[in-house]
């Protein structure tokens, strides 16, 4: 599983590229990026290469932020990739919140950090099929 950070930040110009400039600043590597907002607000939630470091420092800097795990997989980039996952989770009683594509370099591979409801079955599920997991180590 990867650590995911998200953010929450008022839904008005400025406001995401000031968080971004405090992870730039501080020579922060985002791997993956997603905002879900709101008229008035939004969470923006990144995976980044040390989690620890830009938690610590999005908290100095007066962000409301906080650490989740995902669970992060590739398949084949082809199609029914990501469709053999998706069934599996809903075939085990699986929840998927959200999810949102990484980037690594592996060659024909698509690489998805999922949020679900059960991080252990689904991990149990995706063992069973085989899938490759990401780890920290994948997405430097």
């Amino acid at each position: 599983m990867l650590n995911q950070i998200s953010v929450f930040v008022e839904n008005k110009t400025g406001r995401l590229a000031s968080v971004m400039k405090i992870l730039t600043d501080n020579n922060i590597d985002i791997r993956a990026m997603t905002i879900a907002d709101t008229t008035d607000f939004g969470i923006v939630r990144f995976v980044v290469k040390d989690h620890e470091k830009a938690l610590k420092i999005l908290k100095e800097n007066d962000c409301t932020a906080n650490a989740t795990k995902v669970v992060a997989f590739s398949v084949p980039d082809q199609p029914g990739g990501m469709y053999s996952v998706i069934d599996a989770f809903e075939n085990a009683g699986i929840n998927i919140e959200y999810c949102y594509s990484l980037v690594t370099n592996k060659e024909g591979r698509a690489s998805v950090a999922v949020r679900v409801d059960n991080n252990d079955k689904a991990l149990e599920v995706l063992d069973a099929k085989g899938i490759k997991l990401i780890s920290e180590a994948d997405i430097g």
